[in-house]
């Protein structure tokens, strides 16, 4: 006979752990099925060591730019100290991902591989079931892989493998200009590799905004990272100890030599081996957990959170999902999450970030919009840390509503975030001019950008001449009450 739990989670990353702890601190008798060590991509493979990457070559490049102000940095690279100070971080983090901290929550661990019996029966590692009121699936993803003719001889690393190195290769060819493929091209040019990154599309980031991603492209370039786009890899083979690569590059055939491949093409949901079919839970085209606003399956106690429904795959928005399901799961509470309402970052330097509805967007659904643009050469602070490459864009209605926003600059996430909370609220982007922000400051761009609006608004147009008059009528009716 089957254990019987309240809710059932398949998948111990931050989706599945957010859903869980959330779960049994309702009193809900909760179970929990992860295959190795808890935290999920984010934590080992993912997220926290790549950031302790970025933030090490980050400051081996301030390093670097800092002999006009009087400082040579002279000592070689020493690549296991990078590797340690990544590996700490992620030990220092998964503290907060230890079992037993579970545990004491009131979650039973089960350790090993889930799959359906049936839409309520869960197998796990084909030997025990557990039955379940509610489960959530939160298996992630992982890195999609291409099939290229030579790839799997040649050999490759992806995120998964990046972090097991104790070597750093000269030349790497990146397969893929997203997050990945970018954040870790951008600190191993760095660490003084020779880097290329490769993109089918037209553009790096083609789904984002043009403006914010060529500057973007253009910081990458000048530091020396050979950007290929519209180019695609045909053909690898070993080349005495190194790797040739076959490119086509907007129909012309080039030849490449490198020592090491990082694959960054992509990522493709976890689903493999659930059987899902056995649940009546479907997939789409691409793999992916089909859900609904509540983030239910097409098995209505059945939900699906994280980069395995493939909505918005960042760990963040995992957190959220999976506080959302447990809210309709236990409660019934029906309100949906506002995806436009939340923020995406590339951390590279600097940094990428976007926010709801370009300008291309919102006309494209035919809304009437304006965009206030803020280059951050206007933004004193930035001008004094010599950080001034960068800008701001808030894109609203025709009332000032705030329908997006993107930014593209030295802390451009952190920057953005009182935006974020504007939107969120529903607060218009004149309330942001209204709020006093200390000087000087980066985020002082914010209000900078709020202030066009209001410039727009006072200074010009149909208000602009009746307070012109109102002031004229006043310091008339001032004058005569002087008399």
């Amino acid at each position: 006979m089957s254990d019987y739990y309240d809710v059932i989670v398949i998948g111990g990353g931050a989706g599945g752990l957010t859903a869980a702890s959330g779960a049994a601190a309702f009193g809900a008798k909760t179970a929990l099925i992860h295959e190795g060590p808890l935290g999920g991509d984010c934590l080992w493979t993912g997220c926290v060591p790549s950031k302790a990457l970025l933030h090490t070559a980050q400051l081996i490049h301030s390093a670097r730019r800092a002999a006009p102000f009087g400082f040579t940095q002279t000592t070689p690279l020493d690549y296991t100290k990078i590797r340690e100070h990544y590996l700490k971080a992620i030990r220092v983090i998964q503290k907060h991902d230890d079992p037993a901290r579970f545990e004491g929550l009131g979650v039973t661990i089960f350790p090993g591989k889930g799959a359906f019996v049936d839409d309520r029966t869960v197998m796990i590692n084909g030997q025990q079931q557990i039955t379940g009121d509610r489960i959530i699936i939160a298996t992630g993803s992982r890195p999609f892989i291409p099939s290229i003719p030579g790839l799997q001889k040649v050999g490759y690393v992806t995120n998964e493998t990046f972090w097991e190195m104790t070597d750093l290769p000269k030349r790497w060819l990146a397969l893929g200009a997203g997050p990945i493929g970018l954040e870790l091209g951008q600190a191993l040019r760095r660490f003084g590799c020779e880097v290329t990154i490769l993109e089918r599309a037209s553009t790096i980031l083609a789904n984002e905004e043009p403006e914010t991603v060529g500057h973007l492209r253009a910081a990458l370039e000048q530091e020396g990272i050979h950007i290929l786009t519209n180019a695609t890899a045909t053909y690898f083979a070993k080349h005495k100890q190194a790797i040739q690569v076959t490119l086509q590059i907007e129909g012309r055939v080039q030849q490449l030599v490198v020592d090491r491949i990082l694959v960054a093409a992509g990522r493709v949901a976890n689903t493999a081996g659930l059987n899902l079919e056995q649940a009546g839970v479907e997939v789409d085209e691409k793999g992916r957990v089909v859900v609904d606003q509540q983030l239910r399956t097409t098995r209505k106690h059945i939900y699906a959170v994280g980069d395995v429904n493939g909505r918005m795959p960042f760990t963040h928005v995992a957190g959220a999902e999976g506080k959302a399901a447990i809210s309709h799961a236990l409660f019934h509470v029906k309100s949906k999450l506002d995806y436009d309402t939340i923020p995406t970052v590339l951390y590279t330097d600097p940094e990428f970030v976007q926010l709801g509805w370009t300008e291309q967007e919102a006309r494209r659904r035919g809304v009437r919009c304006q965009t206030y643009r803020l280059s951050l050469d206007q933004v004193d602070r930035f001008i004094t840390d010599d950080e001034a490459n960068g800008l701001l864009k808030v894109v609203t209605d025709h009332k000032g509503k705030i329908l997006g926003a993107q930014a593209v600059g030295r802390g451009a996430g952190d920057l953005l975030q009182e935006v974020v909370f504007a939107k969120h609220f529903n607060h218009k982007i004149g309330a942001l001019s209204q709020v006093i922000h200390p000087y000087p400051s980066r985020v002082g761009a914010v209000q900078q950008t709020a202030d066009l609006y209001w410039r727009e608004k006072l200074f010009s147009g149909r208000l602009n001449q009746l307070l012109k008059l109102y002031a004229r009528l006043l310091r008339r009716w001032r004058r005569k009450g002087k008399k």
